[in-house]
């Protein structure tokens, strides 16, 4: 088929259009491979999708930008409840181009666009849905440039009472200085933003320790970053500021490996939910390196370790702070079965050096080992080495020469890995061969044993105890102890004796000596090179002692039972003699009880009788002489008797006697009265004849004759006057004394 020229032409116009057309349309139309997408009209999609508002917990931080020509896109954030499908709407106003994709997974999509202002809109959840929630972002293609985008890595730490911040941007956005911006967990407004001095670091001061804080970051805008998003929210837990207290520790040698122990230490921490585990870090007290780092989620740590020591530091941890390190010591564990039993030998040849020598047959089984030399109080030193050929190892050129009269100890440990002899891992490393201690130079002590003292002391015997010498006196090895005794006695001349005794022993029994008898003690240590000072003089005495007789004491025990037995009678018959008893008053009727007016007035009757003292007169008489006495009247009168004995208990007797007879010869015509049954009673109570001589002068003159009358008498006592009282006295050619004088009592 020909054609012709007009009609090539026209063809040829025509594929070039059809070719531009298709690649226009190639560059206008977005690039979507997994996702579809529809062509829509402005105005139509706007109305469509107005109900889904923008809302805070909704999608967010819509961000647009190029890092690299031809290389825009839009990133986002998804909402708090969203479901994760998100639609994206563009829209390019001059151009009128609008796209819908639909069913995207990815919070992020790469942009076609021409250099004209665009808007984009980011529709979280389904259209149909009333709780969707939109983002919104509109720039140019000019806008969109950038060095930078928000940092793909960010190391949050909290040194004390601060906030540090390390991020790492992506490949080619190279260092950048930051701006960081916080708040406390729950505010609602952030705090002042802090600009970092150097690139890719900020520290933030005065923060709160005890608080979880919130931080977002960007970078410092420049001319080739003129927009820096802020990064997603990052949460700081807060400050760890307490230590771990450890609750128990516990050392225990491992049965199958000789020279190994487990160590099993537990702890608490007092702060809970707020860290993500434990730290511990373990390493020799020789300084030997390294320190090996372990990390546990459980308060506890088991460890198999050399007889070497070791510390421990344990520390609590989260994703921004360490707390405060508790720190264990594991003393050296000195086994007493690898001093000195031949396994381990140590001959010093100067100051700076010595050997150490073993047994050959572990050349075979290990040829990496660690010798360990330290003083007592002091840090020790360390030197590893291999070795394959000879069972010994010289030390020289020591860093810290040795001091003499100063004990040393040594230890050699074997390791198992023949990769290299330093330590690569603290835990199950090594073992203990063995230990032994050497001086450089021996002396004898220069100290003697304390707080020497005495117990259990007996006739003949007793315990003496004392105190070690301290280490640092001994300044050799200790061979034992001399106990020196001297036996005291009065001008005579003193016995010296002397023990010799372990030097691991504190107390002797010392028998055989003397009772009675004052001992003076001292004691002393002694090494190879001779004996130390003595301690102080004690001094101690044995008991007396005390003899004994069987027949005493059975005279003695005799005794006492007969004192026992018949003690109580013989005590009250001796009580009678000595303490006579004083007869009570109310319980005679020679002291009566006056309770009657009548008696008063038969006492004033009587008051008018005129007393005759004579000389020597021991006793008297009253003689009743009555007219006619009404019958009535007669109960009333007392009945009066002689009273011959002028003691109290004679008087108390009689008057017993005269109670119980119900009549008398000499009173026959008389009946007795008894002073009891009136009514009226005198101020005491009682009456006696001094009270009967006090009442006397009261009613008679100086020559005895009645001067006063009684007056208001009753009727039944008037018969009284007509009672006639003589008074017998006897008489006497001397004159009586005072003593000898009683008065009878009525």
């Amino acid at each position: 088929m020909s054609v012709s020229g007009g009609e090539a032409e026209t063809l040829q116009r025509t594929c070039v259009h059809v070719a531009v057309f298709g690649l226009m349309v190639a560059l206008c139309a977005p690039i979507s491979t997994n996702v579809s997408a529809e062509k829509c009209r402005p105005r139509n999609i706007s109305a469509k999708y107005q109900h889904c508002g923008i809302q805070p917990d909704g999608v967010h931080n819509l961000d647009c930008f190029r890092k690299y020509k031809n290389d825009e896109k839009c990133t986002w954030e998804p909402g708090k409840h969203g479901s994760k499908i998100y639609m994206f709407i563009l829209q390019q106003a001059e151009k009128s181009l609008c796209y819908v994709y639909y069913n995207i997974t990815e919070p992020s999509r790469k942009l076609s666009i021409f250099d004209h202002n665009f808007t984009v809109e980011v529709i979280e959840n389904d259209v149909g849905k009333a709780n969707c929630t939109k983002a919104v972002f509109s720039g140019s293609k000019k806008t969109l440039k950038r060095s930078c985008g928000p940092p793909n890595q960010v190391l949050l730490t909290r040194p004390p009472g601060a906030l540090q911040v390390n991020v790492t941007w992506p490949k080619g956005d190279g260092n950048n200085k930051i701006s960081v911006r916080y708040a406390a967990l729950g505010s609602r407004s952030w705090n002042q933003t802090v600009e970092s001095e150097l690139p890719n670091t900020a520290m933030v001061e005065k923060v709160t320790p005890s608080l979880v804080y919130e931080v977002q970051i960007q970078c410092v805008t420049t001319a080739e970053c003129s927009r820096c998003p802020w990064s997603k929210n990052y949460y700081v837990l807060s400050e760890l500021t307490t230590q771990p207290i450890i609750v128990s520790t516990k050392y225990a040698d491992v049965a199958l490996k000789t020279g190994c122990r487990l160590i099993s230490v537990t702890w608490k921490f007092p702060v809970k939910d707020l860290f993500d585990g434990y730290r511990v870090t373990v390493w020799k007290e020789s300084g030997e390196p390294s320190q090996e780092l372990l990390t546990t989620s459980e308060p506890e740590i088991r460890l198999i370790l050399s007889y070497a020591a070791y510390r421990l530091n344990i520390s609590a941890y989260n994703n921004a702070s360490v707390s405060p390190a508790a720190t264990h010591v594991i003393p050296e564990h000195r086994d007493a079965n690898g001093l000195g039993d031949g396994k381990l030998n140590v001959t010093v040849h100067n100051s700076t050096a010595f050997t150490i020598h073993w047994r050959f047959d572990q050349i075979s089984r290990y040829v990496c080992y660690v010798v360990e030399w330290m003083k007592k109080g002091h840090s020790g030193w360390y030197q590893s080495f291999f070795e394959d050929t000879n069972a010994r190892k010289t030390v020289s050129s020591l860093s810290e020469r040795l001091e003499p009269y100063s004990r040393y100890r040594v230890a050699l440990h074997l390791r198992p890995n023949k990769n290299t002899c330093n330590m690569k891992h603290v835990n199950n490393s090594e073992r203990t061969y063995g230990a032994t201690e050497f001086y450089l130079t021996e002396g004898s002590p220069v100290g003697a044993p304390a707080n020497v003292s005495f117990h259990n002391v007996t006739l003949n015997s007793a315990l003496l105890q004392w105190s070690h010498i301290p280490e640092e006196d001994l300044r050799g090895f200790l061979l034992g102890y001399i106990i020196y005794y001297t036996e005291h006695h009065y001008q005579e001349a003193s016995t010296v004796h002397n023990i010799t005794v372990d030097p691991d022993s504190t107390s002797f029994h010392m028998k055989a000596l003397k009772s009675g008898t004052a001992y003076q003690v001292q004691i002393s240590g002694f090494t190879s090179k001779g004996e130390g000072i003595r301690s102080l003089p004690s001094v101690f005495k044995t008991d007396q002692k005390v003899s004994f007789s069987i027949r005493g004491a059975i005279t003695a025990f005799i005794v006492v039972a007969c004192l026992l037995v018949f003690g109580s009678p013989v005590i009250k018959r001796a009580k009678a003699v000595l303490w006579p008893r004083v007869p009570n008053p109310g319980h005679s009727d020679a002291v009566q009880k006056i309770e009657s007016p009548g008696q008063l007035k038969l006492l004033e009757a009587l008051a008018t009788l005129k007393v005759v003292e004579e000389w020597d007169t021991k006793s008297f008489q009253i003689l009743e002489r009555e007219a006619a006495v009404p019958p009535q009247t007669s109960s009333m009168l007392p009945h009066v008797r002689t009273c011959e004995d002028d003691t109290l208990e004679t008087a108390h007797a009689w008057s017993e006697r005269d109670e119980d007879s119900a009549t008398d010869d000499d009173a026959a015509d008389t009946q007795r009265t008894h002073f009891q049954s009136a009514p009226f009673t005198l101020a005491g109570g009682y009456t006696t004849m001094e009270m009967f001589q006090q009442l006397t002068p009261q009613w008679t003159t100086e020559g005895g004759s009645h001067t006063r009358s009684m007056e208001g008498e009753p009727e039944d006592l008037t018969v009284l006057k007509s009672i006639r009282l003589d008074y017998v006295r006897q008489f006497s050619t001397s004159p009586p004394s005072d003593s000898e004088f009683t008065p009878a009592l009525l």
